[in-house]
């Protein structure tokens, strides 16, 4: 694969547009991935946590770390992830020496994400280039931020009863079940001194300053998943089906857009609540087909095995789909007798049994059809593969 080519960015130049060049070298999808992590692993700021610049995940934020001091709470749990499922594949290369110190990176990380990105109620977006905390109680706008409490989940590491308490204030907050919205941030920017960058170009409530943005909003339904409170992520993903706004004919003249692609956004600030904004935003759509299908229903391939896993309302008695491997069908039943949101008590597979506890089904393409029948519900000793310790905490519950 070749590289893209352009200029540098002068002094004091943040930004420039061109059509990129494409470069004579080439080299592997792997030593791109490489490189790129390799490139993220020098850039961090005074509080351990990676630098901001102009922009991370959300790009209207283009001042907040405009003077390369800035830094990104999020963008720490971001990192922390995506260092720590690619360190095994480098080890499996033969790179145990990059491995090790990308891991070593990662614990530094969550150390830093915990002194410095906890709030105390909640965790921070960031911080601005003058060590301002951005998404903290002590901001009058923006004091809190959903994907910083999302992504404490997603990643995995955060400390479990503070993920916990963080994704209880994001329902608390962000969540507005009187309009059926979960904004990104709460309140929005107006007339406060700090200047994030061009979002507060926005009025108040619409699309990044804090409307409800598609993309983050399915990253909390996600957290709900790896929680395992199937009725939340339930209730959250409904919302967000662009098919459930036009139900009613004031809906659909609320709503405005069409009731059949995923919105970026909805308007959270009257006189425009509810109103749909940009659409046909193919991320969103991906992310929500991936909370639906992975999520809720959770089927998900890994090479060839599929695995199994589901976290859905209580009240829902089960549901069937049919999953494609090939030329071979595989026809799924999940039956919930028990009432639980998540836990594999039983799986057959064309009426054989597989072991307590298993959630995978491997995939053979014999051009024949199967029948797999899930059975939910938690025996004692019921452990999860690879459970984390904030799904842990959550079953407690």
């Amino acid at each position: 694969m070749p590289f893209l080519e352009g200029r540098l960015l002068a002094e004091n130049e943040h930004d420039a547009y061109f059509v990129p060049g494409v470069s004579d070298a080439v080299d592997s999808l792997y030593e791109h991935c490489v490189r790129a992590l390799e490139q993220s692993l020098g850039l961090f700021g005074a509080h351990g946590l990676p630098l901001m610049g102009t922009g991370d995940w959300n790009d209207g934020m283009n001042r907040v770390g405009e003077a390369g001091r800035g830094e990104s709470v999020w963008l720490g749990w971001f990192l922390h992830a995506t260092l720590s499922a690619f360190a095994p594949i480098v080890r499996a290369r033969g790179d145990a020496q990059r491995s090790d110190r990308w891991l070593a990176r990662a614990e530094a990380l969550r150390e830093a994400l915990e002194s410095s990105g906890w709030d105390g109620e909640w965790y921070r977006r960031g911080y601005f280039d003058d060590g301002t905390p951005l998404g903290s109680s002590c901001n009058d706008e923006c004091s809190i931020d959903a994907i910083a409490q999302s992504w404490s989940v997603l990643s995995g590491v955060a400390d479990a009863s503070r993920a916990e308490r963080a994704m209880a204030e994001l329902e608390s907050r962000l969540i507005r079940r009187e309009d059926g919205l979960a904004v990104l941030f709460t309140p929005p920017f107006d007339r406060a001194s700090l200047d994030p960058g061009y979002i507060k170009g926005y009025p108040p409530g619409i699309r990044e300053n804090g409307g409800q943005y598609t993309h983050a909003a399915v990253w909390s339904v996600l957290a709900f998943v790896r929680m395992g409170d199937g009725d939340r992520a339930a209730e959250l993903f409904a919302w967000l089906n662009p098919v459930n706004r036009s139900e009613t004919r004031s809906g659909a003249n609320r709503y405005k857009v069409e009731p059949y692609v995923a919105a970026a956004d909805v308007y959270s600030v009257a006189p425009h609540v509810g109103r749909g904004g940009w659409t046909w935003y193919t991320g969103s759509a991906g992310w929500m087909y991936r909370a639906g299908i992975e999520g809720l229903l959770g089927l998900r391939r890994h090479g060839a095995e599929l695995l199994i896993d589901p976290c859905v309302p209580k009240r829902w008695p089960g549901f069937t789909a049919v999953f494609r491997y090939g030329a071979t069908r595989y026809d799924i039943a999940v039956d919930n007798p028990h009432g639980v949101s998540r836990g594999v008590h039983g799986l057959v597979v064309d009426g054989i049994a597989l072991e307590s506890g298993r959630t995978t089904v491997r995939l053979v393409d014999d051009r024949a059809r199967h029948q797999v029948t899930v059975t939910l519900g938690e025996p004692a000793d019921f452990k999860p593969e690879e459970a984390p310790d904030v799904e842990a905490a959550s079953r407690r519950r």
